[in-house]
């Protein structure tokens, strides 16, 4: 397989459990656990075809609605994948970042998902970012509290605020905006999801749910994206 672009940034939204599990006449909690386990092979085999980073949105800051026990599947999951992911990472050469508001969760999970940044700040293949915790209307709303104290204490000017000013106050600011936007199992919303950053961005949806999403689809996304005519407004 040859791709004539390759995508440098995808981002993707891992819908689908749930109604994959439910189908399969498992409880949904069981489309958790294998859709978290996917989410290690689609890093392989994005690496394997040349992108270089990987954005997934894995728990938004809507997603604590859910019932309590779901809830707490999630958050079980969420901390065996990080244990399993201080072996996995370095053997695929592979840097983890966490990216949302993390004070909404136990000081435990967040000294896990700290020791996890740092355990694997050094190595140089995939940079996977894991949105947890995220919606971009709360991503912006820190942003700008932010960008307010710093007007507040002097250190900023209202008159000096640009994009890039914008940018550097948001979770992604030293990373790439997204190429490619990759929606599983039918869906086609953003669902406050990278909104700033996905200005200019390529749009995928697929039908197929994340636990079945696997290299084959994941190339037909980047084959979708080489037919696209990436204009950025010009006529």
């Amino acid at each position: 397989m040859t791709l004539s672009r390759v995508p440098v940034h995808v981002a993707i939204i891992l819908d689908g459990n749930g109604r994959w599990a439910k189908k399969k006449g498992m409880p949904r909690t069981y489309g958790h656990k294998v859709g978290a386990e996917n989410v290690e092979r689609i890093c392989r085999e994005a690496w394997d075809i040349g992108i270089k980073y990987l954005t997934v949105y894995a728990f938004s800051t809507e997603n604590w609605s859910r019932p309590e026990e779901e809830v707490s599947t999630l958050m079980r999951l969420f901390s065996s994948y990080i244990k399993s992911t201080f072996k996995t990472a370095p053997k695929n050469n592979m840097r983890v970042r966490f990216i949302g508001d993390l004070s909404g969760f136990t000081p435990k999970l967040r000294e896990s998902m700290k020791e996890l940044e740092d355990f694997t700040a050094s190595l140089t293949g995939l940079s996977l970012q894991i949105c947890v915790n995220y919606g971009s209307r709360d991503e912006i709303k820190r942003a700008v509290r932010a960008i307010a104290e710093e007007i507040k204490q002097g250190s900023l000017e209202v008159s000096d605020i640009d994009e890039d000013t914008v940018r550097a106050h948001l979770d992604t600011r030293d990373i790439p905006d997204p190429d490619l936007l990759i929606r599983t199992s039918g869906e086609q919303r953003l669902s406050n999801y990278l909104l700033w950053q996905m200005a200019y961005t390529e749009f995928y949806f697929t039908e197929v749910a994340w636990p079945d999403f696997n290299r084959e689809e994941l190339i037909k996304a980047c084959e979708e994206y080489n037919q696209r005519d990436r204009r950025y407004g010009r006529v």
